[in-house]
């Protein structure tokens, strides 16, 4: 989602008792509240597909799978990541963890730098998180960083086959991006229907 504008210094009692009514989300960064503006089709439907195939594979577990209106806490800033897994969260009036153990970020091209830098060293300090996955609408490319690879990016493409090793979990490439249309999609299908044929 989009960074509109910012209202600062308010506390953060006020930020989590104005979210319960606010008609738009904001993110509360080093005591600056940031409204978040409207995401396009392309984004909702990566961040539904993700949410679907994980909420599927951990049906009977102890974790579970949360859309865009989960806040995390990360020290004394809260952000709305697209997508978490978050296992065995104690439920709280503000719709708040701080223990994700995967963080999944839509990319656009208003946030890309955000969520490459500022969100991305913040989510790092949580000691639960596992993985953190990022992806690009506009083209077809998933970055997964993980823990145990010293948060060094793997890069994932049409063809391949990303695997969350921290609720081992394998996705095909072409399922996360399930009706997605960008040109990299449409010219990967017309390749495949081009060699069937």
């Amino acid at each position: 989602m989009n960074l509109k504008h910012k209202i600062e210094h308010l506390p953060i009692r006020d930020y989590l008792e104005g979210e319960l009514i606010s008609s738009i989300k904001h993110e509360y960064i080093n005591g600056e509240v940031h409204a978040m503006t409207w995401a396009s089709s392309n984004h909702n439907r990566l961040m539904v597909n993700i949410v679907r195939e994980f909420g599927v594979h951990l049906k009977n577990t102890p974790c579970e799978a949360f859309g865009s209106d989960m806040k995390v806490q990360v020290e004394d800033n809260y952000f709305y990541p697209d997508v978490m897994v978050v296992c065995q969260h104690e439920a709280n009036d503000y719709g708040v963890t701080d223990a994700p153990l995967i963080i999944v970020e839509v990319l656009s091209k208003s946030t890309r730098k955000f969520d490459h830098t500022l969100k991305r060293q913040a989510y790092q300090r949580l000691s639960s998180l596992l993985e953190y996955v990022v992806i690009e609408q506009d083209v077809v490319d998933i970055e997964v960083c993980r823990r145990s690879h010293h948060w060094q990016p793997e890069h994932f493409y049409l063809g391949d086959e990303v695997y969350f090793a921290a609720i081992d979990l394998r996705l095909p490439v072409t399922e996360i991006y399930d009706r997605v249309a960008n040109e990299d999609v449409q010219r990967y299908w017309q390749t495949v229907q081009e060699n069937a044929g």
